[in-house]
C-alpha cells in the first residue's frame, strides 16, 4: 500500500491522499465539474501541472482560467508550443530553439533559411487556430538524458541536442507533447489545446535574435505574441499599444526637435535646442528643490582608477557593465587601467573621506547630478529610455543607524512631493532584497533589511516584496509610477548600505570619542534625466506641463502690418521670463497653428490689425479650438506665471 500525504486547501481543511496522487486527481476527487476546469496548482508554493505526481504533505490550491496570474502564464507558455508547432507544419525544415513566456506574451526563435514576412504571421494564426480548436490532449513524460538526445539527433533538431548538453548535472528531462508535437519543456501546462483562448492571442512581430543571445552565434527569427485570457482583455491591450505608439517619445522627439540618435555613439543622446531646454529646466528645478532639502551638491570625476572600483567590490560584480579605457602613463612601465564611472557613489566616499567627520554633521545628504557610462547591449538600447551615456539624479546620506527611519520618512516626503509637481499623484513600492550576487555577509545583510523594512513601515510606506532585486550592497526600495495610459515606470530607489562604507573604510567620531561606521542610504528621485524626459513626454502625449515646455509660447502675425506688434509682444513676454518667439513668415494662420500644435507648443498668440489697433491678443491654448481675446496687460502676468516652476509660484 503507498504510503499516505496530508494536503492542507487554501480554506485549511486538510484530506488524506496516497503519495504520487496527482492535482488532476485532487481536483476530481472533490467534483468532476473542477477536474474540468482545473489548469494547474500551486503545491507549497511552486506552480504545478495537473499531471505531476505530488509525493510530500504540504498546501494545495487548484487554479482555474479565473486565476489570471496562473491561467495567463499556461496560456502564454502552450501558444508558444502551439505556435512553433504551427510553423513546423507550415515549413518544415524549419528548426526550433526555445520559447519563453515574456511580459504580456512569449516569443519562440526559428532557424530557416527563408526570413518570415508579415503576411506569414496571418497564415500561421490560422494555423495555430486549427491546433486549438482540434482540442489535442497535452501530455508529458520524464526522460533520461541520453534518450532525449537520441531522439532529437533523430528529429535533426541540433539546437535541442546543445540545449540539453549545456545543462548542469544528469537529472532527467520533462518532455512535452502538444497532440503529437514534442517540446523539451519545464512545464507546467494546459490539460488540452482547447483551454487556450483562440480568440486572446496576436502574433505581434518578427526579430532577429542571437542563438543564446551570442553575437558570435547563428542568427535566428524570432516571433513575438502577446496572450490574454479572452478577447476583450487582448483588445485592451492592442488599443493600449496603438496609444503607446502616438505617445512614442522618439516620434515625438523628431516632431518636437528634441533629440536624435545616430550610430558613431550609440546608446547616448544628442539634444538639440528644444530637448536641452526641458533637460536644463529639470534639473534647475531639481537642484532648487534637493536645496531646500538639505542637499549638499558635489561634483565627481568621469575617470576612476580601476584600484577604487576593485576597492568598492564594482570591478567584481559590475565590471561587465563598465567602460574600460587604458592609458600609457608617462613614464609608467605598464598601462594604467581606469574605468567611466558607472555611478557615483565610491566617488562620494571619497568626499565623505576627506577630512575628519563628526557625528554632529551626520546626516550630510550628498548630491550630485552625475553623468554615468554604462554597457548595455545594443539590442537593449530604446531611444531615450534606455541608453549608454546618462545622467543621475544622484545623492547618497550618510547617516548613523538611528537616524535611518528619520531620514527615509524624509526622503519619500521629498520624492512625494517633487512626483507630484511633476503630475504624478500617486506611485507604488516595491522592497527588493538580497540579490544572489552580493557583497557583505548574511549578517550585515539582515541587519540592513530589516533597517529598511522597519524604516519604511514607520513612515507609513506599504509595499510590496520583490525578491532578489536589491543591489548587490544593500536592499532596496523601489518607486514605481503609473502614466497615463497605464504602464509602471520604476523611476526612484532608496538603498540601505552597510557594505561600501566598510569597504572604503569611511567613519565618523562619534559622541564617545570612538570610530563609528556611517550608514549609506542611496537614492534617486527622477532615476536618470534621460529615461525620466523620456516618461514625461509619453506619459504627457508631447503636451508638457507650461513650465516645462520648450517652446511655450509662438506670437504668429495674420498680417504683415502685425510685425512690429508681434514683436514688441514678444519682448515683453520674455522680459517676464517667458520662452517666446516669433512666427511672421507669409502663411496662413491656420498653417502655423498646424504646425506649433504639431510640434506641441502651449500657447499661440495670433496677431491682426484689429490686435494691434487694440493692443490684445487672440490666444489658443494647445487641443482647444476657442480663441480668448485678451489686452496685452491681461495675457502678460497670466502667462509669465504659468511659466514659473512649481516650487517658485
Amino acid at each position: 500500500m503507498a504510503p499516505m500525504i496530508s494536503l492542507t486547501f487554501p480554506d485549511g481543511n486538510q484530506r488524506a491522499y496516497a503519495a504520487g496522487t496527482t492535482p488532476a486527481e485532487v481536483a476530481a476527487s472533490i467534483s468532476s465539474s473542477l477536474a474540468k476546469k482545473a489548469i494547474s496548482a500551486t503545491v507549497n508554493g511552486a506552480h504545478f501541472d495537473l499531471q505531476w505526481p505530488i509525493v510530500d504533505d504540504g498546501s494545495i490550491a487548484l487554479h482555474t482560467l479565473a486565476d489570471a496570474p496562473q491561467a495567463l502564464e499556461l496560456i502564454r507558455h502552450d501558444l508558444a508550443h502551439i505556435m512553433a508547432r504551427a510553423v513546423q507544419e507550415l515549413w518544415p525544415d524549419v528548426k526550433v530553439t526555445i520559447g519563453p513566456v515574456i511580459k504580456d506574451g512569449w516569443y519562440y526563435d526559428f532557424d530557416r533559411a527563408e526570413p518570415f514576412t508579415p503576411d506569414d504571421l496571418a497564415v500561421i494564426e490560422k494555423r495555430m487556430k486549427d491546433i486549438i480548436n482540434a482540442r489535442d490532449v497535452v501530455k508529458t513524460e520524464i526522460w533520461d538524458r541520453p534518450r532525449a538526445i537520441a531522439h532529437y539527433q533523430a528529429q535533426n533538431e541540433p539546437f535541442k541536442v546543445e540545449l540539453i548538453e549545456s545543462i548542469p548535472g544528469d537529472e532527467p528531462l520533462r518532455m512535452y507533447w502538444h497532440g503529437y508535437w514534442q517540446d523539451l519543456c519545464r512545464g507546467p501546462h494546459l490539460q488540452h489545446t482547447g483551454q487556450v483562448p483562440a480568440d486572446g492571442f496576436k502574433l505581434m512581430s518578427i526579430a532577429g535574435a542571437y542563438w543564446r543571445g551570442d553575437s558570435r552565434n547563428k542568427q535566428l527569427q524570432r516571433i513575438y505574441g502577446v496572450a490574454f485570457r479572452n478577447r476583450e482583455d487582448l483588445k485592451a491591450h492592442l488599443t493600449m499599444l496603438e496609444e503607446a505608439a502616438k505617445r512614442d517619445h522618439r516620434r515625438l522627439g523628431r516632431e518636437m526637435n528634441l533629440f536624435h540618435m545616430q550610430e558613431e555613439a550609440p546608446g547616448q543622446v544628442f539634444w538639440h535646442p528644444n530637448g536641452w531646454t526641458i533637460y536644463t529646466v529639470l534639473q534647475d528645478y531639481m537642484r532648487r528643490r534637493q536645496r531646500a532639502g538639505g542637499y549638499v551638491e558635489v561634483n565627481t570625476p568621469q575617470v576612476v582608477d580601476r584600484r577604487l572600483w576593485e576597492a568598492s567590490g564594482h570591478w567584481e560584480k559590475y565590471q561587465e557593465h563598465m567602460f574600460i579605457v587604458e592609458v600609457d602613463e608617462e613614464h609608467a612601465r605598464e598601462k594604467a587601467v581606469n574605468a567611466l564611472k558607472p555611478m557615483n557613489c565610491p566617488c562620494h566616499v571619497q568626499i565623505y573621506n576627506h577630512g575628519l567627520r563628526s557625528y554632529r554633521e551626520l546626516p550630510l545628504r550628498m548630491a550630485e547630478f552625475g553623468s554615468c557610462n554604462r554597457y548595455e547591449p545594443s539590442g537593449a538600447l530604446h531611444g531615450i529610455m534606455r541608453v549608454r551615456g546618462f545622467t543621475q539624479d544622484d545623492a547618497h546620506i550618510f547617516c548613523r543607524e538611528d537616524q535611518i527611519e528619520a531620514e527615509t520618512r524624509r526622503f519619500i516626503e521629498f520624492l512625494s512631493l517633487i512626483y507630484h509637481d511633476l503630475g504624478f499623484e500617486s506611485f507604488k513600492v516595491k522592497f527588493s532584497d538580497r540579490p544572489e550576487a552580493r557583497a557583505g555577509s548574511d549578517d550585515v545583510w539582515d541587519k540592513a533589511e530589516a533597517a529598511l523594512m522597519n524604516a519604511s513601515r514607520a513612515a507609513g510606506c506599504d509595499f510590496t516584496m520583490n525578491p532578489g532585486e536589491g543591489a548587490f550592497y544593500g536592499p532596496k526600495l523601489e518607486f514605481v509610477l503609473t502614466d497615463a495610459i497605464g504602464r509602471d515606470w520604476q523611476c526612484g530607489t532608496l538603498q540601505v548600505d552597510f557594505v561600501l562604507p566598510e569597504r572604503l573604510d569611511a567613519n565618523y567620531i562619534g559622541e564617545d570619542g570612538a570610530k563609528h561606521r556611517p550608514v549609506m542610504l542611496h537614492r534617486a528621485v527622477l532615476g536618470s534625466f534621460e529615461r525620466f524626459i523620456g516618461i514625461l513626454i509619453e506619459n504627457s502625449a508631447g503636451k508638457l506641463p507650461f513650465w516645462l515646455a520648450p517652446r511655450q509660447v509662438v506670437v504668429a502675425s495674420i498680417v504683415s502690418d502685425a510685425d512690429d506688434y508681434v514683436a514688441e509682444v514678444v519682448a515683453a513676454l520674455v522680459a517676464r521670463g517667458v520662452r517666446a518667439e516669433a512666427d511672421v513668415r507669409n502663411e496662413k494662420i491656420n498653417y502655423k497653428v498646424r504646425e506649433h500644435s504639431l510640434g506641441k507648443v502651449p500657447v499661440i498668440l495670433a496677431i491682426g490689425q484689429q490686435e494691434v489697433a487694440s493692443r490684445s491678443v487672440s490666444m489658443r491654448r494647445l487641443g482647444d479650438t476657442r480663441t480668448t481675446s485678451l489686452s496685452l496687460d491681461e495675457v502678460l502676468p497670466l502667462l509669465a506665471t504659468d511659466a514659473l516652476a512649481p516650487d517658485l509660484r
